[in-house]
């Protein structure tokens, strides 16, 4: 679903005649500063019958420069499997054998910073602590818990309609980088797992002003 949806909005994306730009020139003040945005690539995600994440993302971002972008968002979303197990690498994601004993919610707030490398393309470090709630099979809080979620990205950044929006494809390696203990059923299936996963696709979209 999520690769299909990747590919789909880059195929618009080179059909539509958009006139596609650099990212923005430290000598040009004239750009926008601000932005706000999400994640298309999760949010299409809700749409999966057997595990939707309930997903719900907020960008704020501020261009410091042409280069250099600090980003706020706020973030929600649910998972009934460990988020170590690869998504589309692993044929143990969505093993019955594999699912948790009910669903984690999380809700996050996350700060990013991207730099610019060369044209469009840059590099993005993201750091994320969030508030866990753990359910049961029954739908009843079991316990909760606190995460700190990190994502180290590169992608490339398209300018759209004389950068009125844009639209970001890329890939990240993210990293569990701690977590408090997890209740009995859901700790034993985590800790089979790595904290990372590497090679997860994204697709940020935004509109600036």
């Amino acid at each position: 679903m999520r690769v299909i949806a990747l590919l789909i909005a880059l195929a618009i994306l080179l059909a539509c005649g958009c006139q596609l730009k650099a990212q923005y020139d430290d000598t040009d003040s004239t750009y926008k500063r601000w932005f706000v945005g999400t994640s298309l690539f999760v949010f299409l995600g809700n749409l999966d019958t057997e595990n939707p994440p309930n997903f719900v993302q907020l960008n704020l971002g501020y261009r410091l420069s042409g280069k250099d972008v600090l980003t706020l968002a706020v973030k929600t979303w649910k998972y009934a499997w460990p988020n170590g197990i690869h998504p589309f690498f692993n044929s143990a994601y969505k093993k019955a054998e594999e699912k948790f004993p009910g669903y984690i919610r999380e809700y996050g707030i996350s700060v990013s910073y991207t730099r610019f490398l060369w044209e469009g393309l840059f590099a993005d470090l993201n750091v994320m602590p969030t508030y866990q709630v753990f359910v049961n099979d029954n739908g009843e809080k079991i316990s909760d818990g606190f995460q700190m979620f990190n994502s180290y990205r590169i992608g490339y950044h398209f300018k759209l309609f004389d950068d009125l929006l844009f639209i970001q494809p890329s890939i990240c390696i993210t990293h569990r980088a701690y977590h408090t203990e997890l209740p009995d059923g859901f700790r034993q299936l985590d800790d089979k797992w790595s904290k990372f996963i590497y090679g997860e696709p994204g697709l940020n979209v935004g509109f600036n002003f």
